[in-house]
Parts: structure tokens; C-alpha cells; sequence
């Protein structure tokens, strides 16, 4: 006889989890609206706050005044140490990114952020679940694609061998759920709503400020006792597209892969 299923998290427990903002402002605000609308008071933030967007700073002191938790992005790194592996526009966002932070004027708001970003940690483990960036294998820069599960299954057998139940992801900026088979679900076969069980799995939370599975919505997840509820948000993307355009050191593609969710 099957044993009776037991939760991981505690009843009438809910938080949110958001992922890769990007310097997106106007997602940012439009999702922790959406969080404050729902009565939520713990937020936990997978990581790449800054890189690509126009409002790096600001989208940094939202997350470190209503977050609880927040991780190390490779975008993150990136603005710290070096940029690995980034193509020609992630690149110069980086830089400029960084630029943004040491020309602020107050010292002591400017000293203030870098600790903050310098101290995110690379992984946070909790009795109930991992949350990493990209992958509980390799926290800060691994992807963990869909098609991995047809190309690389051997990849999948070593990634779910480092957590016990659960894990959040971002970095792919694709929300969906991987399960130990290998299996990948997206949230509309999901009908937006993934059941927990004891089963293992791989929840990718989305991305706030740069989707990329062609949903050009800000997406970021509410976990409660029982689900995972993956909720997608229009926001004002015109209004970011247009301050991309407006910062020469930022690639316009950068803005307009925006309208598009790519």
C-alpha cells in the first residue's frame, strides 16, 4: 500500500518566487503588486536581478527591501567579477550595469548594494526544498533545457541525485516543471498548476523581465501547501522597450526581444 502523500511545506504555508528580472522595472513593480495583492509575505528571489535591463539599481533595492531570500545569478556574477561565456550584448549590459553602480554618487547607498550583491549566496537548501539559479549540479551557470531530457538523460540522472524532493530554478528564462523520468511539462499542459506529490521534481519559476518561451508576460510562481501555481502578467513592456533605446550601451535587441517573449 502506497504511503499517504506527506507535504513539504507547512498548512496554509504561501510564498512567491521570482527569477531573473533583469533590470526590468516595470516587470518587477507589476509582479510584487501582484504578490501584495495576494496577501503574500515572503517573496524568495532566484537571481540575475541585473544584466540586460535599463533599471539595474532600482530593481536591486526592491528585491533587498521585500525579499526575504535572495540567490547569485550568473548575470549577478557577472557585474562582480567577469562576464563567462556572454555574447556581445550581454556583455557590454554588464559593463554598463556595472558603471551604474560605481558612479553613484552616495557612497554609502553605493556601498550598501555592492555588499548586498556581493553576498548572495549560490544556493539556499531548506528542510523542504533547493533554490538555486540554474542548477542544483551547477548553481550559477548550468541550463537545464527541455530538449536535455532527449539529448543529455544522463545529465538529468546526475542533476536529480543533488536534492531530495524539490528544486527551483530559473536562468532559462522557460517556467514548466521536470520530473525524475526524465519528463518536462509546460504550465498550459499543467493548466498553470503543478500538484505536489512525492514525486522529484525540477520546478523552473520563469522570468520576470525577459520571458523567452514566446509569452511576452512576466512569470514568477506561488508555492503553497499543496501547489506550485506558475502566474503569468502583462506589464508596461512599450515603456521598457523604449528605455533600452534610449541607453546607447544597451543592445535595442535587448528591448525589443521584449514584445516578443524571446
Amino acid at each position: 500500500m502506497p504511503r499517504p502523500y506527506d507535504p513539504p511545506f507547512a498548512k496554509n504555508s504561501m510564498f512567491a518566487i521570482v527569477s531573473d528580472i533583469h533590470g526590468n522595472l516595470e516587470a518587477l513593480t507589476t509582479v510584487m503588486a501582484e504578490i501584495d495583492r495576494r496577501g503574500i509575505s515572503e517573496i524568495v528571489c532566484l537571481g540575475d536581478i541585473v544584466g540586460y535591463g535599463p533599471n539595474p539599481m532600482e530593481c536591486l533595492d526592491i528585491v533587498r527591501d521585500r525579499c526575504q531570500t535572495a540567490i547569485m545569478g550568473n548575470h549577478d556574477f557577472a557585474v562582480l567579477y567577469e562576464p563567462y561565456n556572454f555574447n556581445s550584448g550581454a556583455e557590454s549590459a554588464c559593463f554598463w550595469t556595472r558603471r551604474q553602480f560605481e558612479n553613484d554618487s552616495d557612497i554609502d547607498r553605493r556601498a550598501k548594494r555592492w555588499k548586498f550583491l556581493g553576498t548572495l549566496p549560490a544556493r539556499v537548501r531548506t528542510n523542504e526544498y533547493v533554490a538555486v539559479h540554474a542548477s542544483p549540479r551547477r548553481p550559477i551557470n548550468e541550463y537545464i533545457f527541455p530538449d536535455d531530457i532527449y539529448t543529455n538523460p544522463g545529465k538529468f540522472v546526475s542533476i536529480f541525485e543533488r536534492f531530495d524532493k524539490l528544486c527551483f530554478v530559473g536562468h532559462t528564462h522557460v517556467p514548466g516543471v521536470f520530473l525524475e523520468g526524465p519528463d518536462f511539462y509546460s504550465p498550459d499542459e499543467l493548466d498553470f498548476k503543478f500538484e505536489l506529490s512525492d514525486e522529484k521534481a525540477i520546478i523552473n519559476v520563469g522570468s520576470v523581465g525577459q520571458p523567452r518561451d514566446r509569452d511576452a508576460r512576466s512569470s514568477f510562481v506561488v508555492v503553497t501547501e499543496t501547489h506550485v501555481e506558475f502566474i503569468r502578467l502583462e506589464y508596461d513592456v512599450e515603456a521598457t522597450v523604449k528605455k533600452v533605446s534610449e541607453t546607447k550601451e544597451l543592445d535595442n535587441f535587448l528591448g525589443t526581444r521584449l514584445l516578443d517573449g524571446r
